[in-house]
């Protein structure tokens, strides 16, 4: 049975995704060059071994791939994930995350249950120490409910700790929260968060690039805090050790070009010496409370209450702009490629309404309307 969500069409290209993403030695980088070389998921799946080679699958590699391929069942595969409660959403689904879209090796597909809505693209991640002390507790309690009543959707990778607070507080708050796993959806880890992931999915969403079955290895987690890092605006590190998986996704989030925030801590506290040492090499922003944040963000409501104005261009390229914007923050370069502007005139037209108030910027050159 397909999933509410997905039609026919959407689960018949869904499926050879899914296959795709079983595969050894082919990740994200690679998989989208191979569909892009065959110009569908189906035909990419049925890719014969040169074919393969061309799109980066190193050639000790190659056999076991198509090997591999052989004993896969797609639409067995895509059946498993329906029976997860889950879904699938693909790079090429309207619902695919537009900030985690535009980064690069993002990945290209993501199982998800609960569900992604637009407010979400207004986010901000929150990570940290696995361990944290009562100060780090306390910051956690007093900056995600004030960033939920921004409107903000909170990002983070359901570990214990910050995590798992920021996640908590944030439904405690009646706020949205995402999680990102680096397991399948059906190997929850960790384990005793799996009621918290229930809850999650009740508000929010349980994602994850990889597919069923797949085991929550060590070498998944880096991989995973790029995408937490991505779906977000900005990451804000509550305290965080000298090799706290925290400090990668703040690595993430700068190669992504966006916001890094961290509350400083003691400088004999060993739990805050990877904040403190990113605040001194200029790798993140020094807060002491969530205004901070906002106003870095230049973010001052919730994008429920956005009332949109209606406002007349001036002239064509205003009103090409203008009917592509709404309270969704979208990338400059998706106007270039859905307007007949050049990016010459898209840069000056975004100038100029800007400065009539008329749109906003709002961070890594996105901008909305103004309301």
């Amino acid at each position: 049975m397909l999933s509410s969500r997905q039609d026919s069409s959407q689960a018949s290209d869904a499926k050879y995704y899914v296959g795709l993403s079983l595969l050894p030695g082919i990740g994200p980088v690679r998989l989208s060059r191979l569909i892009d070389l065959c110009g569908s998921a189906e035909a990419a799946w049925q890719a014969p071994g040169v074919i393969l080679r061309r799109a980066g699958v190193e050639e000790r590699a190659v056999e076991g791939v198509l090997a591999r391929r052989a004993t896969i069942d797609v639409d067995g595969e895509l059946d498993r994930v329906y029976r997860a409660g889950a879904r699938v959403i693909t790079t090429v689904d309207e619902d695919y995350p537009a900030l985690l879209r535009e980064t690069f090796g993002h990945p290209a597909i993501l199982y998800v249950r609960g569900e992604l809505k637009v407010e979400d693209s207004q986010a901000l991640a929150v990570v940290g120490t696995r361990r944290p002390s009562l100060y780090g507790q306390t910051m956690v309690a007093q900056t995600v409910p004030a960033l939920v009543e921004r409107g903000l959707t909170i990002i983070s990778g359901l570990a214990v700790g910050i995590d798992t607070l920021a996640h908590r507080h944030a439904l405690q708050a009646g706020g949205r929260t995402v999680a990102v796993l680096g397991s399948g959806l059906d190997v929850l880890y960790p384990s005793q968060n799996r009621g918290l992931a229930d809850r999650i999915c009740e508000n929010g969403a349980v994602i994850t690039e990889y597919a069923m079955g797949t085991q929550p290895d060590a070498f998944n987690f880096p991989a995973r805090n790029r995408i937490i890092s991505a779906l977000a605006l900005g990451t804000v590190i509550i305290e965080a050790g000298y090799k706290s998986g925290a400090l990668r996704t703040a690595g993430y989030a700068v190669e992504q070009n966006r916001e890094v925030f961290a509350f400083p801590g003691r400088t004999n506290d060993p739990q805050s010496v990877g904040c403190n040492r990113l605040i001194k090499r200029g790798h993140a922003k020094l807060v002491t409370d969530t205004e901070d944040i906002v106003d870095e963000l230049n973010l001052t409501v919730a994008m429920q209450q956005i009332e949109i104005k209606h406002v007349i261009p001036e002239n064509d390229q205003e009103g090409q702009i203008l009917a592509l914007l709404s309270a969704e923050p979208v990338h400059v370069d998706d106007l270039g490629r859905r307007s007949e502007l050049s990016m010459a005139d898209i840069s000056s037209t975004l100038t100029m309404l800007e400065l009539k108030g008329t749109i906003r910027h709002v961070g890594s050159m996105h901008y909305v309307l103004a309301h």
